[in-house]
């Protein structure tokens, strides 16, 4: 076998992968709701007689696509490298971008959009790729945690706000032609600087394992996207979609259970602080569901304040959540352990959740923001630090499939807590409003408008001190976290860099030798 020269990356080329990933994650986090706030013309332009129907699926298909993808990405970032993973999401990603772009009807941008969310996928597989951008001998308290809450932060409060802002000041198709030179240039300077290491032992890759994970998470997603709304809980097509995500589920663990190499191992959880990590990500998921939604249904079906306006109530969220994705090394470099990071989440999105449940049909908006600020407070130490520890106690050569495990959980998460929240809301409103549903608020007036109002405020408390009870769960399991354990050294097994030109290394030759 030729030689093969083997190069650590050098600070600056370390700096422009942080660089790199930070793009990649802001891209996916407001691509997931972009396309919310430009429904209208979108509809409009596509097909303005049917294209209202067809709106569910074209949040729904990016969603769905994603999260079906994130098994198989771990595994692959596990057996061919994250580099090749990381790339071929980014093509995928831009991809899907220019054919939603280049739409001409609902259909085609549905589907496109579900290829845009196979790609959607590279957040996780970015949380890999900054992890092994770690130098040798650098503090597990790093960037990588941090960034998380600084990025998904902003994309929250900036992603309903760009698109409504592009469709109307430009054109729709623009909120997906955005993504296009930025992605271009992470694609090209990804080829270019990323040197990470690359798997030389041959394992196989669970595509069976996959596939049923695909289809365990599309028909959960769907019965909660369709459960109690478009369909009755009882109906044929709920009950049909049940079934199939039991079936799914119980054949999925038994092929992780006899797999060579299952996307999701099941002796992870044996490992207590990812069984654990793995359910607080999923509570954590379903709160966030609970809190961000029903907040903005509030300020619009109660306060009146326009969708676009309502929008801007999170940047409180996202400047929590910024503050302390900065805070967060400072903090551990001061001892705070990634248990004590958890369990200080934990209480601040509770008591966020808590003052939330107080709203009314007069509460001051500067108790909403001071709510969302101390959410983001508490989300902001989560969202980084809960990939941190299953990174820093995940077996080395299971780190992709342990990564995209915490993002797989708290998209389950998110999706049965819309579900179970809105059954919520549903039935108390039920039980308090003047008759019909909340959808009907906007049409009624006089006496029957006010009862339907606080019965609306009545309902969404119930959902946030529901939330509060699913926040305090989470608490609970934080607290049994064992304190924070040394990780074990990556890439414990034989690794090679590809031999590349590398401007500020010289262009030697040598034996390939074993790195982080």
């Amino acid at each position: 076998m030729s030689a093969a020269r083997s190069t650590v990356m050098t600070r600056r080329q370390r700096v422009i992968g942080f660089a790199l990933c930070i793009v990649t994650i802001l891209l996916a986090v407001l691509d997931t709701n972009i396309v919310s706030s430009a429904t209208v013309p979108i509809v409009r332009d596509l097909d303005p007689v049917h294209g209202v129907d067809n709106i569910p699926w074209l949040i729904a298909a990016y969603q769905l696509a994603a999260t079906a993808a994130l098994p198989l990405y771990g595994k692959l970032c596990d057996v061919l490298g994250a580099k090749k993973v990381f790339i071929g999401a980014v093509a995928t990603f831009l991809a899907g971008s220019a054919l939603c772009g280049m739409a001409g009807s609902m259909d085609w941008l549905i589907a496109a959009r579900a290829l845009q969310g196979i790609g959607g996928g590279l957040m996780s597989v970015t949380m890999v790729v900054l992890r092994e951008l770690k130098g040798p001998g650098e503090k597990n308290g790093g960037r990588g945690g941090g960034v998380g809450g600084i990025v998904a932060g902003a994309g929250m409060a900036l992603g309903p706000w760009l698109g409504g802002a592009l469709a109307e000041h430009a054109d729709w198709r623009w909120i997906f032609y955005v993504n296009l030179p930025f992605g271009l240039v992470v694609l090209a300077a990804a080829v270019r600087v990323l040197k990470l290491p690359v798997r030389t032992a041959r394992r196989t890759i669970d595509f069976l394992g996959a596939g049923l994970a695909a289809a365990f998470s599309t028909t959960l997603l769907l019965v909660t996207e369709w459960g109690g709304k478009d369909h009755a809980w009882s109906s044929p097509l709920i009950v049909g979609l049940l079934v199939a995500t039991v079936a799914t589920l119980v054949l999925f663990v038994r092929r992780q259970a006899t797999a060579a190499e299952p996307v999701l191992p099941l002796g992870l959880f044996r490992i207590r602080e990812l069984r654990y990590g793995f359910a607080i990500q999923g509570l954590v998921g379903a709160a966030m569901m609970g809190s961000v939604v029903y907040v903005m249904i509030y300020l619009q079906a109660v306060r009146g304040i326009a969708a676009s306006s309502a929008g801007l109530y999170l940047i409180p969220m996202a400047i929590g959540m910024a503050a302390v994705g900065l805070l967060s090394e400072r903090l551990a470099t001061a001892g705070w352990s990634q248990k004590t990071f958890v369990v200080s989440g934990t209480v601040s999105a509770s008591a966020a959740l808590a003052l939330l449940a107080t709203l009314s049909t007069d509460t001051s908006l500067w108790t909403v923001r001071l709510a969302l600020l101390l959410m983001g407070i508490g989300f902001g130490q989560l969202v980084g630090q809960l990939v941190r520890l299953v990174q820093d106690t995940a077996p080395a050569d299971q780190l992709g499939v342990a990564t995209t495990g915490v993002r797989f959980f708290q998209t389950l998460g998110s999706a049965l807590g819309a579900a179970f929240f809105g059954t919520v809301l549903s039935r108390v409103y039920a039980a308090h409003g003047p008759g019909g549903t909340t959808s009907t608020i906007g049409r009624l007036t006089g006496h029957a408008r006010r009862q339907a109002l606080d019965a609306f405020v009545t309902s969404t408390n119930v959902v946030f001190w529901t939330a509060t009870g699913v926040m305090f769960l989470a608490t609970v399991l934080a607290t049994r976290l064992p304190t924070r354990r040394e990780p074990e050294p990556l890439n414990p097994e034989p690794v090679r860099v590809r031999a590349e030109a590398d401007p500020e290394a010289g262009a030697s030759a040598g034996t390939p030798s074993l790195h982080r």
